[in-house]
């Protein structure tokens, strides 16, 4: 799978332009994607001198993008100014402005590694976790977040 990699608010806590501190298992799930053989592209609204911060900042980690803001590596940046746009293509794009946000990496590295939609992820740990009890006593029983 080619999957595109935000890197502010997603890799690292959002402090742009400077680097944040990164989100815990971001790394360390993304090195596992790649593992997994799951190409990696670095899609970000970072340039110049501060995209370099960024690709060196996982590179020091051990992650290395199979492109950044490119389909390909060989593939050349946009260099007219009035069309900056830099479309990329994948099957899986991760995001902190994703709607919802951003699930944790554990969340992502799950529904990756197993072909799974958010919504297959939910149905199954919402099965894993209620142990026989109905929909409804998990939203209206005595133990319910709904009735607090």
């Amino acid at each position: 799978m080619i999957i595109a990699v935000d890197f502010d608010g997603t890799i690292v806590e959002h402090r742009y332009p400077q680097i944040g501190k990164e989100i815990p298992f971001a790394i360390a799930t993304l090195k596992k994607l790649q593992a997994e053989r799951h190409l990696l592209i670095l899609w970000t609204v970072r340039e110049r001198g501060l995209l370099e911060e960024a690709v060196e900042f996982c590179r020091k980690r051990g992650l290395e993008f199979y492109a950044v803001n490119a389909n390909h590596p060989d593939e050349s940046l946009p260099t007219n100014p009035s069309s900056p746009c830099r479309k990329v293509r994948a099957d899986l794009y991760i995001d902190d402005c994703n709607m919802g946000g951003l699930a944790d990496w554990g969340a992502i590295y799950e529904m990756v590694h197993n072909g799974w939609s958010y919504e297959q992820y939910i149905s199954r740990t919402i099965e894993k976790h209620s142990h026989g009890v109905s929909l409804w006593q998990r939203l209206f029983g005595k133990h319910s977040y709904f009735l607090l």
